[in-house]
């Protein structure tokens, strides 16, 4: 669904509440040219106990972290933006949504410093059902591992949630879909696996989970550490530094991806090969449980995780 047919109609932006079709910048904008820009993606959900942002001061945190590689000055106090986004949600009547801040170095100068150029921040927020297909939760999705590989920290901060590097999930993704695929698997240029284009990864074998560690150039994904806890909590065994080949993903005995957008979604098929036994698996199954019960509110643990309307 594009945003022509969504009932939303504004957005906040640099401090004020504007209409949706005035949110406009400049061509010339140096985020545009450069990708010098960071971001967020954050869910609030529609719970039993009304409309809540999930683990939005993580997401608060991570924004501002982001900034900080690319000497990014963020205007805005957390107090501000939360403030605003909650605004923004109510002003639209919106149960449940997806929420996008930014903040990107807007217009003055195009040379490739950024110095005199301000920096800009917008908030915006829309209705956002299931990230990879209607039924991918429950039957899972088939994935090709992507001959594009994730770039390391060492070239550009991977900690940092960038917008300019979301070209290579771009491509990785696309080839992907060209091929008949819903989705790809990124490889860091040691020939691990990474993550997918907008997701984390995780292995089961043997009942012990295993992610890959902050070293295989990950991003630090806010639903994969929540998975992590949940998955303690619940007794299983967690390695979360894991360093796993691409051959293992072939025999491993479930796979699923983790994310704002993808929230806990199996992985059916590698390349073709089939994982597992080609549907959810019981440790992902139990997994997707124990998320959507504390999302949806019919359990009280981790009130802390969210900001309540």
């Amino acid at each position: 669904m594009g945003f022509d047919e969504m009932d939303v109609d504004t957005i906040w932006m640099d401090g004020e509440f504007v209409d949706w079709d005035e949110a406009q910048v400049h061509v010339l904008t140096h985020g545009l040219h450069y990708g010098s820009g960071v971001f967020e993606g954050v869910r609030c959900y529609d719970t039993e106990e009304g409309p809540a942002i999930f683990r939005w001061d993580e997401h608060l945190d991570r924004f501002y972290d982001s900034a900080k590689p690319y000497d990014m000055d963020i205007d805005h106090t957390r107090e501000e933006l939360t403030e605003a986004t909650l605004e923004l949600i109510e002003r639209q009547d919106l149960e449940s949504c997806y929420i996008r801040p930014i903040a990107f170095y807007g217009y003055n100068t195009l040379g490739v410093s950024p110095q005199d150029c301000p920096t800009q921040t917008a908030i915006a927020c829309w209705p956002w059902g299931t990230y990879l297909g209607d039924d991918a939760l429950e039957n899972g999705v088939d994935v090709m591992v992507s001959s594009w590989r994730k770039h390391a920290s060492s070239q550009i901060p991977t900690n940092a949630k960038t917008t300019g590097l979301y070209v290579n999930s771009m491509l990785a993704g696309e080839e992907a879909r060209r091929n008949g695929y819903v989705e790809a698997i990124v490889l860091n240029k040691e020939g691990n696996v990474a993550e997918g284009p907008g997701e984390n990864l995780f292995l089961v074998r043997d009942g012990t989970i295993h992610t890959p560690g902050f070293a295989e150039s990950i991003l630090d994904g806010i639903t994969r550490r929540s998975v992590v806890t949940l998955a303690r909590e619940r007794g299983y065994d967690v390695d979360d530094s894991a360093s796993i080949s691409r051959g293992e993903l072939y025999t491993a005995d479930e796979l699923f991806f983790t994310g704002t957008a993808a929230e806990i979604t199996p992985i059916r098929s590698v390349d073709d090969t089939t994982i597992g036994n080609g549907e959810r698996g019981p440790v992902t199954e139990d997994l997707q449980s124990a998320f959507f019960d504390l999302i949806e509110r019919r359990t009280d643990d981790h009130d802390e995780w969210f900001t309540h309307l």
